[in-house]
């Protein structure tokens, strides 16, 4: 596997997590605590933190090798993963309005990889 790819991997599997990781703040969000400080201070709130220093190390990792317009585009994957997690764990409605969206995203992104 080339550098560029493997880093590429890398930098979208980061953006995957890091999607999840704002699933785990919004379920603790959505969640009755007992102290303002167990807002902040739970398995939630701190594994998604703990997620997001993850990604963080993964995007210095995969920016080592792929230029930064090429991480810029795989960002925009994050649209895509946020909004079927959404869908999936909370029961958010698709429109069509957020589906043309989402193809749109999609095909630039088929559009700048495969041109």
């Amino acid at each position: 596997m080339s550098d560029m790819l493997l880093h590429g991997a890398v930098m979208l599997a980061g953006v995957f997590l890091a999607s999840f990781s704002q699933v785990m703040l919004k379920k603790s969000a959505g969640k009755a605590h007992a102290s303002m400080v167990r807002e902040y201070v739970n398995p939630l709130v701190i594994g998604a933190y703990g997620i997001f220093l993850l990604t963080t190390l993964m995007s210095i990792y995969a920016l080592q090798v792929i230029p930064l317009y090429v991480a810029a585009v795989l960002e925009s994957s994050n649209y895509l993963f946020v909004t079927f997690f959404g869908w999936y764990y909370f029961g958010e409605k698709l429109n069509r309005y957020k589906l043309v969206g989402l193809g749109i995203i999609m095909l630039g992104i088929l559009i700048f990889f495969g041109g």
